[in-house]
């Protein structure tokens, strides 16, 4: 009777993390894949066009967002030669860009 309590535990204590996991791995692929059908349909691809171009879309690498400190680098390249006002001005703008 122990042992049967033991296993009914243990199975109910691991069976939301068995769950769980797949669920968040294919959430980020599903999202890629809607993605990539919604830019081949935007196109008009069809058939082995529209084969070839899911493909190569699923295999891409999703691009970086730009982080606030990559943001202030090019701004502050861009920037060279300005001063006081101006560049404050410059700056202010440059960085609320979306970059």
């Amino acid at each position: 009777m122990k042992k049967l309590l033991i296993a009914i535990t243990s199975f109910a204590l691991a069976a939301p993390l068995l769950v769980a996991s797949p669920a968040m791995a294919e959430n980020a692929q599903q999202n890629k894949m809607k993605q990539c059908n919604a830019d081949a349909t935007a196109a008009g691809k069809k058939g082995d066009d529209r084969k070839a171009f899911m493909s190569s879309c699923l295999k891409k690498e999703q691009p970086k967002p730009v982080t606030q400190q990559d943001k202030m680098k090019q701004c502050n390249a861009d920037a060279a030669g300005k001063k006081g006002d101006e560049r404050k001005a410059f700056m202010s703008s440059c960085l609320k860009k979306d970059k």
